[in-house]
């Protein structure tokens, strides 16, 4: 067997999704397995509880692994959180040989210049992102591999994380058995599989809004160049509809996933004209609003307005998420330089009139992202809420970290096992059975 395994874990406040997928030699990711579970014992995108949440994460590996029909040994992790903070670094080397090319280890040595920050001790770095290159003054390069030069330079962008948090990431990972490929920061997975190239090169902000936190990235001239975590996130607008509604939290996230459906318009023309003269008598009432008998709710609410709902207490808090993402675009400094607009991603993209209050808050060209770029079991992951799930396992094919499968004793004696086998070779089988756990 010759195919390429990859799998991803994305490990969020309110759900935990594995994918598993196999990449084709040709590049292409197709999807086996994937499982959604909710989250437990993790709180604003960090482990609050070791114990629940590697009972979620246990619970939603093997649903893949069943649907997948292959056991994953490894995984790319995704961390989020607002200990979150990044930098911008500038590294400079000489060329080792200044009368010959530029080679993979020049860059290696001026990245590494480039990573010697004064950083305290409970801080790592995540990720070092080379932005462009100069050679001997030669701006705007990307690869300088195989120019000839004397001095180079690399800006970078770097994310570093609380190594608590790692180190907590590490260990739910351990005790489920899983090893490390690596860690991945939650914005820059969702934006390798959410962003075109064509958007990077013009400079687009990525806002992926998650249950308990919103990552902000920034990209100019195809470069991540700025990315933080805003401690907000679409947990906060359920909780004022529970307060707001005096419900409860899953009835409240129950109303807001019916407001983001859209009805199908199934009448005819012929009936549109006969009920028109009912509808312009019951405007006033029909319009404002909406229909909660479908829900079930165990509060009893049976009818809410929609001018509450949506005016009184959605918008605010969108607003209010939207303000400091403005405020995070002008505190990176690269205000002025995202002509592509924002594009939003993440299951809080599925919030009702979200992309009309950031047009209107950030006065930017605004759209919501799906993943892109995958093929196979993709029906119930083509929305922004798998996008972090989706940009981890086309982060992994692109890595090169991924595993070929593996030969698998215990599929042997399940196989062995449907055929009578006898003599020597069914004695042989039982040897073999024998010495497996």
């Amino acid at each position: 067997m010759n195919k390429k395994i990859v799998a991803g874990i994305d490990i969020g406040t309110t759900k935990i999704t594995v994918i598993i997928a196999g990449v084709a030699e040709d590049g292409i990711v197709n999807v086996l397995g994937v499982a959604t579970v909710a989250s437990r014992g993790i709180r604003k995108g960090q482990i609050v509880d070791i114990e629940e949440s590697t009972g979620s994460i246990v619970e939603s590996l093997e649903a893949a692994e069943r649907m997948a029909g292959y056991s994953i040994s490894s995984a790319f992790i995704s961390v989020g959180g607002s200990h979150i903070m990044s930098q911008n670094s500038h590294g400079v080397v000489a060329v080792a040989e200044p009368h010959k090319e530029i080679n993979n280890d020049d860059i290696n040595r001026a990245i590494e210049a480039a990573k010697a920050l004064n950083l305290p001790s409970t801080r790592e770095v995540l990720h070092v992102l080379p932005r462009e290159f100069i050679v001997d003054s030669q701006e705007g390069i990307k690869d300088p591999v195989g120019m000839t030069g004397v001095r180079l330079e690399v800006n970078t962008h770097i994310i570093t994380t609380g190594g608590t948090a790692l180190r907590n990431l590490e260990k739910c990972a351990s005790l489920v058995g899983i090893d490390v490929d690596g860690f991945v920061f939650g914005g820059l997975a969702s934006s390798t599989c959410v962003l075109t190239e064509t958007e990077k090169e013009l400079g687009v902000i990525l806002v992926d809004i998650g249950g308990g936190t919103t990552d902000v990235c920034m990209f100019i001239e195809g470069a991540l160049s700025h990315s933080s975590v805003l401690p907000v996130g679409a947990r906060n607008i359920t909780n004022d509809l529970a307060i707001g509604l005096r419900i409860s939290l899953e009835s409240a996230e129950k109303i807001k996933l019916l407001l983001n459906k859209k009805e199908p318009d199934i009448t005819t023309p012929s009936e549109k004209l006969i009920n028109l003269d009912k509808k312009t008598k019951d405007k006033s009432d029909s319009k404002d609003d909406i229909d909660l008998t479908s829900l079930h709710l165990p509060e009893g609410l049976t009818k809410v307005s929609r001018k509450t709902l949506i005016e009184g207490i959605i918008r605010p808090r969108l607003n209010e998420i939207f303000t400091m993402i403005g405020l995070e675009i002008k505190r990176s400094g690269f205000g002025g330089l995202t002509p592509a607009g924002i594009v939003i991603t993440g299951g809080g993209a599925e919030t009702m009139g979200i992309v009309e209050t950031s047009k209107r808050n950030l006065a930017m060209q605004t759209r919501v992202g799906t993943p892109t770029n995958i093929s196979g079991l993709i029906d119930e992951i083509q929305s922004a809420s798998f996008a972090t799930a989706v940009g981890l396992v086309l982060y992994a094919s692109k890595s090169g970290t991924a595993v070929h499968e593996k030969f698998s004793f215990d599929k042997l004696t399940k196989f062995a096992g449907k055929f009578p086998i006898k003599g020597v070779g069914g004695k042989l089988v039982d040897l073999v059975k024998s010495f497996l756990p």
